[in-house]
């Protein structure tokens, strides 16, 4: 039945191809990273063909995956000094991300299309000694074919929601051979490795999450700090938001500025009211900032972005006037939670997930975050039980409890140091799974 299932899977992937194309081309008009060497996607590659296995894989999916990989990486090259590295995306953020990493000897393409022929074109061209995968990214023909060549396949930092092991779970013939061709599991959480466990993986050890080692970068967050002292009105951050999100957010501050200035219906920019708080929406998705950005201003909001920022908003007039601040940047995550008081927490609002919480606890931010965190849902439980994060039922919801907090200097205090000692408590991942990951180096 296994094997079936497989064959049928293979053949849709196989006619799928075609679309893939068409997928990548209308993607690249927004993002052109996605334009980039599309023939690597289908196991055609420029980069010599390797004629030993040297090369260590590592498959980082998209942006977060890509930054968690170097925190491991980091300390994996200190061990393995002469180590190469093969390093694959399916991202054009996440491609970007994974650049900045790469040193003399290393390669980096894209993941291959999980048709057949394209996954044995890959592993013939790179002849990988070892795969380290990521956190949740599997595809059956490419597990299949590491087992048949006998290749240690290891998932590291893994999670598993319940959501996506339901959805595993109604296609057994076909999850279950994949999960059980994995070398080992390093599970984030148990109730992670009790995911793994119903679908056969070979769960190794529960070692932490990778991102709890990650260390803010200090002069952005120094920059961060400063420039919110600088200001006079707190500010309320929606981090990471996603599609959907946005607009109810905006129905939030027009409705706060309404009850604050006691003004009737906004009808256009010139009547918009401020509101005692600046908001700063940073979208989890940078092919979003334009949208963001109209969608503001068809509230009426009149938008300041983070790029035109020279020294800081408070020593910009446009900033200071603007409604709404957008976060229009990359990599300046640590900067953002610096400037804010208060950040909620994007994808937690829709049925989403959640986005990671543990950069903000790291940077003292305090996290409002929503009913959906099933992506995070140990380390959102931890944050809330520690006082690093409050649970809400919506976003109404979380814009008076983050305004309250941070009318409360007190309360707002406490929830800073929360925070700061969440992240710290639970450091440690990295070095356990150096140590287990030795066996296979």
């Amino acid at each position: 039945m296994s094997a079936w299932a497989r064959g049928l899977y293979s053949l849709l992937m196989t006619l799928g191809q075609p679309l893939l194309r068409r997928k990548l081309a209308r993607r690249g008009l927004q993002e052109p990273g996605y334009l980039e060497a599309v023939d690597e996607r289908f196991g055609h590659y420029t980069q010599p063909r390797e004629t030993a296995s040297e090369l260590v894989w590592v498959h980082a999916v998209s942006l977060g995956e890509a930054r968690t990989a170097a925190l491991l990486l980091k300390d994996l090259r200190a061990q393995h000094p002469t180590l190469r590295l093969l390093l694959t995306h399916g991202t054009a953020t996440g491609r970007a991300e994974g650049a900045s990493l790469l040193q003399p000897g290393d390669v980096q393409v894209w993941q291959p299309w999980d048709s057949p022929a394209a996954v044995k074109r890959f592993f013939s061209h790179f002849r990988p000694r070892l795969g380290l995968l990521m956190e949740t990214e599997l595809w059956p023909n490419l597990l299949a074919e590491a087992q048949t060549l006998g290749m240690p396949l290891v998932l590291v930092n893994g999670r598993l929601s319940e959501q996506s092991l339901q959805q595993a779970l109604r296609i057994p013939s076909l999850s279950l051979p994949a999960y059980g061709a994995l070398s080992a599991v390093y599970a984030q959480t148990e109730l992670d490795a009790d995911r793994f466990r119903q679908l056969g993986a070979p769960v190794a050890g529960v070692f932490g999450n990778l991102k709890f080692d990650a260390t803010p970068d200090a002069a952005q967050l120094a920059q961060g700090q400063a420039w919110r002292q600088a200001l006079a009105q707190p500010v309320l951050m929606f981090a990471s938001s996603r599609e959907g999100e946005e607009e109810d957010f905006l129905k939030q501050i027009v409705a706060v500025a309404k009850a604050q200035r006691a003004l009737p219906a906004i009808n256009s920019v010139a009547n918009c009211p401020a509101t005692a708080f600046k908001p700063l929406i940073v979208p989890r998705h940078p092919q979003r900032f334009d949208d963001v950005a109209a969608l503001a201003a068809q509230h009426g909001l009149r938008v300041s972005r983070r790029s035109a920022w020279a020294a800081g908003p408070a020593e910009s007039s446009e900033a200071m006037q603007a409604d709404v601040w957008l976060g229009d940047s990359l990599g300046e995550m640590a900067l953002y939670y610096g400037l804010s008081d208060v950040a909620l927490l994007g994808g937690s609002f829709a049925p989403l997930g959640g986005q990671n919480l543990i950069e903000a606890a790291a940077c003292g931010c305090p996290v409002v975050m929503g009913p959906h965190t099933f992506n995070f849902t140990e380390a959102a439980e931890l944050a809330e039980a520690e006082g690093a994060a409050r649970r809400v039922a919506d976003l109404a919801e979380a814009v008076q409890v983050a305004l309250g907090l941070v009318s409360d200097s007190p309360a707002l205090a406490q929830a800073v140091e929360a925070g700061l000692a969440f992240a710290a408590r639970n450091r440690g991942a990295t070095a356990r799974t150096l140590e287990a990951l030795r066996a296979y180096l």
